[in-house]
């Protein structure tokens, strides 16, 4: 996909064009430089941007095969310091030359080592994905980073939701929470629209037919929630209907655990409210804490948005308390935690965690998010967390932590 890039064959040279040349080399090669600028030839001009760089600390412009430049004087360092910033910036052009013109691998391939991600978002928001180049940008966009959201829409599209719940899985449910939350959003917005409007069909279609007054329909339609359609109108998924494959809708449900954002949440919920009502044969069983799918998890979304929040953190408190973590792992203990901390409440989940982390959870896994708890409930006024998180590290035999909690109960904490 990121084949290395290949020069092509060298356009003819109007003969006069040497005459024109400058004898002076540091204007020759700016007159070279400004020819293949003009003659959009990328990989000629990376390498004339090198000779230059080369120029400016009195090297030749083409290093000979025995040289050798140390990083022993100040000198030495400067010159090889130079010549890397050089190196990128000869990058940087023709990295942004091939993607202009279309060449998407070779263009990311000089791009890749500058390490600049917004000059390389800004560069690709400007290439059309079409069936041609769609394999390169994807590759590009989302297994590269370079805009997550852009390249997992585009499989979305491209792809459907299906495919694009296994990629989510195999390929982002392993990295950053950042990065699950781009894609989780990308999936529920996608199959929250196609259901809503699916469901609006139907209701509109059917109605009349289940004595539904064409006021109250039109009324319907126009301010009730997808979840209170449903609900209201149990005819909707009466009979064992439903409206989309229901494997994707809780996949997305459960993609969706990451989301912070409140619209976000509402849409998770209506999805809940909607999958609480599909037929039984359809509500497959989750994981811990989730086994009971739906419900379980409409009442995680409702607390994050300030609804039954009591009822939510009884429930995740009881499974953590109770579910076996030799069997199941912790996943109900690191729930009901994160559950704590995302309502606002970072002290109790803190010791929460504190208290039923098992001792084979290693805490270099966990520390970071740890450190981050005990900050907050710091700066909420607890003046006590920091010192119980050190002692519960020393206990633990872990120096690491230890060394780390030193920096909340030191006089200037970070």
């Amino acid at each position: 996909m990121n084949a290395a890039p290949t020069t092509t064959e060298s356009p003819s040279l109007d003969p006069k064009m040497l005459e024109k040349l400058s004898g002076d080399p540091a204007k020759r090669i700016d007159e070279v430089i400004a020819f293949y600028r003009r003659e959009r030839r990328p990989v000629e001009l990376f390498e004339a941007l090198k000779m230059k760089s080369r120029m400016r600390f009195g090297l030749p412009m083409i290093a000979p095969p025995d040289e050798s430049i140390g990083m022993q004087t100040p000198r030495e360092v400067e010159i090889q310091r130079g010549l890397e910033e050089g190196l990128l910036d000869a990058c940087r052009q023709a990295g942004a030359m091939l993607i202009e013109d279309g060449k998407i691998g070779e263009g990311w391939m000089y791009l890749r080592p500058i390490g600049d991600p917004a000059l390389a978002k800004r560069l690709f928001a400007n290439v059309e994905i079409t069936e041609d180049n769609y394999d390169e940008m994807v590759h590009v966009l989302l297994h590269e980073g370079v805009d997550l959201a852009r390249g997992f829409d585009a499989v979305l599209n491209q792809q459907g939701t299906c495919n694009s719940i296994t990629l989510y899985d195999s390929a982002i449910a392993s990295r950053s929470r950042e990065d699950k939350k781009i894609a989780s959003k990308c999936l529920l917005n996608h199959l929250y629209d196609e259901l809503d409007t699916r469901v609006r069909e139907d209701f509109a279609e059917r109605a009349e037919k289940n004595g539904v007054d064409p006021e109250k329909i039109q009324l319907d339609l126009k301010n009730a929630a997808l979840g209170e359609l449903v609900s209201k109108h149990k005819w909707i998924l009466g009979g064992g209907g439903y409206h989309l494959d229901t494997t994707h809708l809780a996949s997305v449900v459960r993609f969706s655990l990451v989301l912070d954002a409140p619209e976000l949440l509402e849409k998770a919920l209506q999805l809940c409210q909607y999958g609480r009502r599909l037929p039984s044969d359809f509500q497959y069983p989750g994981e811990e804490p989730f086994v009971d799918f739906y419900p379980a998890h409409a009442a995680f979304f409702s607390a994050l948005l300030g609804k039954n929040v009591d009822t939510a953190v009884r429930l995740f408190e009881q499974r953590a308390r109770t579910v076996d973590s030799i069997v199941h792992g912790s996943a109900a203990i690191e729930t009901y935690i994160d559950l704590l901390d995302r309502i606002g409440r970072p002290a109790e989940a803190l010791r929460a965690a504190m208290e039923l982390f098992p001792d084979d959870v290693p805490l270099g896994r966990v520390m970071p998010e740890m450190i981050e708890m005990a900050g907050r409930a710091s700066e909420k006024g607890d003046g006590q967390i920091a010192a119980e998180l050190e002692k519960f590290c020393f206990d633990r035999g872990d120096l690491l932590g230890v060394a780390a909690v030193s920096e909340l109960l030191s006089p200037n904490p970070r």
